[in-house]
Order: C-alpha cells, then structure tokens, then sequence
C-alpha cells in the first residue's frame, strides 16, 4: 500500500515548485531587457524641451564624506545649470559653449569649453540633445530595483579612464531616479532626483553666468 503522507508531500513539492516556476516566468517577463529600458529612458527624455527637478549629491573619496543639494534646470539644446541650496550659493552652468564653477567665496573661477567637460555632471548631458542610451554606455546591463524600478549599468563612452562603474537606476516609464558613479580612484558619487518636473519654464537667461563681485573667470579646469 501506497503511504498517502508521502504521496501528499510530494504532490505539495510539485505544486511549490510549479508555482515558483510559474512566479519566476512572470517575474522574468516582467523585467524588460536593458536595451528596452534604455528606450523607455529615451523616450521620455527626448520628448521634453526643458526639465526641472531637485538633486541631492553624495560624494565620497579622498578622505572626505560630503552631502549637497539644490535644483537642476536644463534646457535642450546643452544648457544646465545647477543651483545648490546645501550650501547656499554654490553654482555650475552649462551655456551650451561653456561650463562654469562657482563656489561662495571663490575669486577664480573656472571656465571650461563644453567640448573638454569632464566633469562628474557630465554623463547627465545625453539628456540635452537625442538621445540614445544604449549608444552612450559600453557593457550594458540591467536588473530589478525596488518599487518597480530597474537599474541600467555600463560605462559612458569617451570616460572610460575616469569612470570604473555607473548606473542609472529609473522607474519603469522611464523617469530617472537616481545615479551612482564610481571613479577608478575609488570615488564615488551619488545622485538622486525627486519631484521632476518635465518641460519647466526656462529661458537662455537662466544659462548666462555672471562673475559675482570681486570675482573673475579663468581658463581650467573643472575641481573635484
């Protein structure tokens, strides 16, 4: 005679079975590739003219812990211009031709061609022109974020010496979270975005950068 405990247990084993197969099917079909992620963050993106959203930056390396925060306007084509609540006057524009840096107290400031940006806000710049994400990162890669999320990886082409890791994590329309870099000296850098506001008010005026006071513009660099 047949033991009907054991004939329960593993009709009990083949049901769990059946349904984690079944669960992780759906979930597998629920997860888009990262080549259809990278679409949806386009899509959204190259249908805007202008954004608003606010920032906070956490940057850790070099011995230093530092947390800021602000506002981030942009405005297609190659205009951004970050303005920092925390700390209260720190600035940095993009006018299209050029970037400037601007710290509370600072006598010099920098200006650096668009072309030779090398800046850790720089990888946000496919987000002024067309774009094409799956073009823009090398190596990429997805996977499951939290609250239905997704988290896109890869490198950005041309910063490949400077840049060890970067992921964009994004919801599943395509709206951008948050931003992690990782420099190869160990750095990192983290973004994260809240309460965008697509196509906001912005003029060219919001992009023209004016020396304060006491202060002038000098050709260099960007600093860390």
């Amino acid at each position: 005679m047949k033991n009907p405990y054991r004939l329960n247990l593993t009709q009990t084993l083949s049901g769990f079975l059946t349904l984690l197969l079944a669960i992780g099917t759906q979930l597998q079909a629920q997860t888009p590739t990262a080549q259809a992620q990278a679409a949806r963050i386009d899509k959204h993106y190259n249908a805007l003219h202008s954004l608003s959203v606010h920032f906070t930056q956490k940057y850790d390396g070099m011995g230093m812990h530092r947390q800021e925060s602000g506002t981030l306007l942009l405005k297609k084509p190659a205009k951004m211009c970050w303005t920092y609540a925390s700390p209260a006057g720190k600035l940095f524009v993009l006018d299209g031709q050029n970037a400037y840096f601007y710290s509370p107290g600072d006598t010099e400031i920098p200006r650096v061609p668009a072309k030779k940006l090398d800046d850790l806000r720089s990888p946000l710049r496919f987000l002024l022109g067309h774009t094409q994400l799956a073009k823009e990162l090398t190596n990429l890669q997805i996977v499951p974020a939290e609250n239905g999320a997704f988290t896109l990886s890869g490198i950005p082409r041309n910063m490949e010496q400077r840049i060890a890791s970067f992921t964009i994590t994004a919801s599943a329309d395509g709206v951008i979270q948050s931003m992690r870099i990782e420099e190869t000296d160990g750095a990192i850098n983290t973004f994260t975005f809240s309460d965008e506001q697509p196509n906001a008010p912005a003029t060219d005026a919001d992009f023209i950068f004016n020396a304060p006071a006491g202060a002038h513009i000098i050709e260099g660099m960007p600093p860390v």
